[in-house]
């Protein structure tokens, strides 16, 4: 099956990459937008992915592209030593494509699937704790503070307590067991979206740190960033799109001069670490979404870096909802 990189050509465009360019793909998956990268420009680019089975298609793109082409095994919050590990002192790029790979999803073995039976992994690289530690070992309002954030599913106290309850009777084990459970508690004449949908969706997000890890993958590109460089962002949903726009957002427009944390008449000093190119998340065009479905909720946007210093920010934090450590320690 051929996974084609969504809004390709969108991408290579908002990167405006120059010969000599020092680029890095924070997803690289099966490989696609590093391979039109390095097919378009004479670049040097490094590629991250946390998931080991990638290994082959960035073999295979060593052999192509030579010295041109670094791959790391690491998430993409590491890019900061990553960058370090290749001897550069900043870059021209930085790209990211959020989300799960269509090649995790199409493996059973993987557990991302509700429609396909499996072990219930969920994880994209091959440390931490798993989607059965978690629904086996979380209390039930851990488990419903986990489906109503990342999932934004409205039976998530009925879920939680089912899931509670089955566990009690034998863990739950396979994707194809907590589906059965869900469509049974939250079925009620389901047409259009499977029941498991957002359970399943949040227990990726969770088991992953998705949206900690972009947090902080967005911060290291900002510090990563030479002046003029560029941040490209592909995210398939609205919690990941919200901390896109959010992070452009703070970095790039100054705070309303009727901000109530300001004392009236004092001037607000501004110095934006990047401009946004365009003022809406870019959408992908009618074709690529008739060719390629997945493409349908991307949406793109993008920064240029300006000649600033990083701004700081707190981590995330998620009300209710234990960190990995915490659910290890229970395991």
């Amino acid at each position: 099956m051929i996974h084609a990189p969504v809004m390709l050509d969108e991408v290579c465009t908002a990167l405006d990459l120059k010969a000599g360019a020092r680029v890095v793909d924070c997803t690289f998956g099966a490989g696609g937008y590093s391979r039109a990268l390095l097919g378009r420009e004479d670049i040097s680019l490094l590629a991250l992915d946390r998931d080991p089975t990638v290994r082959p298609h960035a073999e295979a793109l060593a052999a192509e592209f030579g010295d041109r082409f670094a791959f790391t095994q690491t998430p993409f919050s590491g890019l900061e030593a990553a960058i370090a590990g290749q001897g550069w002192d900043g870059v021209e790029g930085v790209v990211l494509d959020i989300g799960v790979s269509s090649m995790q999803i199409d493996n059973a073995d993987r557990g991302f699937s509700f429609m396909r039976d499996g072990p219930l992994d969920m994880r994209m690289g091959d440390t931490g704790p798993t989607a059965a530690d978690a629904v086996n070992h979380l209390s039930a309002q851990a488990l419903s503070a986990i489906f109503r954030t990342f999932g934004e599913e409205r039976g998530a106290r009925r879920a939680a307590a089912a899931i509670v309850n089955a566990r009690a009777e034998a863990p739950l084990q396979t994707t194809g067991a907590l589906a059965d459970l869900m469509v049974q508690v939250l079925g009620g004449g389901w047409q259009k979206i499977h029941p498991a949908t957002r359970v399943f969706q949040a227990l990726r997000i969770y088991i992953n740190d998705e949206l900690g890890e972009l947090h902080r993958a967005l911060l290291a590109a900002e510090r990563m960033l030479v002046p003029a460089g560029r941040l490209v962002v592909v995210a398939f949903h609205s919690l990941e799109d919200r901390i896109v726009k959010q992070f452009f957002r703070v970095r790039s427009e100054s705070p309303s001069q009727g901000s109530r944390h300001v004392p009236v008449g004092e001037a607000i000093v501004f110095t934006p670490t990047f401009s946004m190119l365009g003022r809406k998340a870019q959408k992908p065009g009618a074709e690529e979404v008739s060719a390629n479905p997945r493409a349908r909720s991307a949406r793109l946007r993008a920064g240029i870096r300006q000649n600033a210093a990083p701004m700081a920010a707190p981590p995330l934090i998620f009300r209710d909802i234990p960190d990995l450590d915490t659910l290890e320690a229970l395991i």
